[in-house]
């Protein structure tokens, strides 16, 4: 494992271009499994998380060519097992996505329990009742094992919660299952909306993409689709929060405006100079103020794959700032090192945060105990006097590319250890 060694303290300037966004690549490959023709994937992310779903794609027999560049080409002909490796599995949450491809193409799927971050506390219930809906049943096990030996049928379903990748996994199956499915508080998120364009252009029947409706005519034979994906959002607000709290002026490319307009409106809340123009992205120097309270929320709220970020961010704001995500307690505990960094911060419960600003951060020695949080650890330490050490760097890889490389472009005095 890899420490990033960080000094702290330097103004951050330049220009940074988003790749593809993770979120959208993973069930992107997923769906390359409904077809045997050969689909093409441009401006993908080079990161840890999609090398590892490509190479599961590898080993179910899948042709996978370009991996660890932005340009993907992948054919299933064949598909050789139902049971993807499970040391990879036990890497990437996101190999829950080849449940759906796996009944379709198999009639079978046999998943080991699938990894990322806190896997023990993030249950896939939602994706396994809209699996057994379409007609899957549970085999007892280890792990997960479905078999759909009459194949998949297409259904009427309610989703528990509008999970992302439950919504996901809900439009794989349906684009095999025969007939018209309608999946119900559907999760309308960009990378949602980008899974029900690349399934429409395979030649699956879509519509009501990016509302909680989503019909679905699934069970055509499918041909082949190239698709380039959209500019990762996260990454970008990311990097704009990275600006922020360094008092730097970054130019960030990539980004749809319209995925960025979300988070905007909680960096100009807080005082932040945040220029949108097409897929630019402009933030300039600025004095910073608390914003009373930020709250994650369904798309299109305030995502929470940003808490940890601008957790950091309202450490350099004057004020108070409530942050509260309710959709996941785990966030906010992997925070608590910013303490150790100084920080003001007061967790009320698993959910909520008050951070009191402006402190004076001052390195320290970093745990990323995940890729998020990781990332927010990565900021406060560009932000903090002296030096900081942040271990296992491949945590944050896992969703960000040539992350060392980019900091370093923009003036970071950055450094990998092994």
């Amino acid at each position: 494992m890899s420490t990033l060694l960080i000094e702290g303290g330097h103004r951050l300037s330049g220009t940074v271009e988003v790749e593809g966004n993770k979120n959208a690549a993973l069930p992107l490959l997923a769906a390359c499994l409904l077809t045997t023709e050969e689909c093409v994937l441009t401006n993908v992310p080079r990161i840890g998380d999609v090398e590892v779903m490509a190479r599961l794609l590898l080993d179910l027999g899948a042709e996978v060519e370009g991996i660890g560049s932005t340009t993907l080409r992948i054919r299933c002909p064949t598909i050789t097992k139902d049971d993807p490796d499970p040391a990879l599995v036990g890497r990437l949450r996101g190999s829950v996505l080849l449940l759906g491809p796996l009944l379709a193409r198999r009639g079978r799927a046999r998943l080991a329990r699938p990894g990322g971050d806190f896997p023990a506390r993030r249950t896939i219930a939602t994706h396994l009742d809209a699996l057994i809906a379409m007609g899957a049943r549970v085999r007892h096990g280890a792990g997960h094992d479905l078999e759909a030996p009459n194949g998949l049928a297409p259904a009427s379903l309610y989703l528990y919660e509008a999970s992302v990748t439950g919504t996901e996994t809900a439009l794989l199956a349906a684009a095999a299952a025969r007939g018209v499915s309608e999946i119900r508080h559907a999760a309308c998120e960009p990378h949602v909306v980008e899974l029900c364009r690349f399934l429409a252009s395979l030649g699956v029947g879509i519509a009501g993409a990016g509302t909680s409706t989503i019909r679905v005519e699934g069970g055509a034979k499918l041909g082949r689709a190239e698709h380039r994906l959209w500019g990762d959002y996260i990454e970008a607000g990311s990097w704009a929060v990275v600006a922020a709290v360094t008092g730097g002026d970054i130019e960030i490319r990539g980004a749809r405006c319209e995925d960025m307009e979300v988070v905007a409106a909680v960096l100009r809340r807080m005082q932040i100079a945040c220029a949108i123009d097409g897929d630019v992205v402009r933030v300039g120097e600025s004095t910073l103020q608390a914003a009373g309270r930020i709250t994650t929320g369904l798309w299109p709220g305030f995502p929470s794959d940003l808490v940890s970020l601008v957790t950091v961010l309202a450490t350099q704001a004057e004020g108070r700032t409530l942050v509260h995500d309710w959709m996941y307690e785990l966030r906010l505990f992997a925070l608590e090192q910013l303490s150790g960094m100084s920080a003001d911060l007061f967790l009320c419960d698993p959910h909520r945060i008050i951070v009191t600003g402006p402190r004076r951060l001052r390195g320290s020695k970093l745990d990323s105990r995940d890729l998020r949080s990781g990332m927010a650890l990565i900021a406060a330490a560009l932000a903090a006097d002296g030096q900081s050490r942040l271990s296992p760097l491949e945590t944050v890889e896992r969703g960000y590319g040539r992350l060392v490389e980019r900091l370093q472009g923009l003036g970071a005095r950055v450094a990998r250890m092994t």
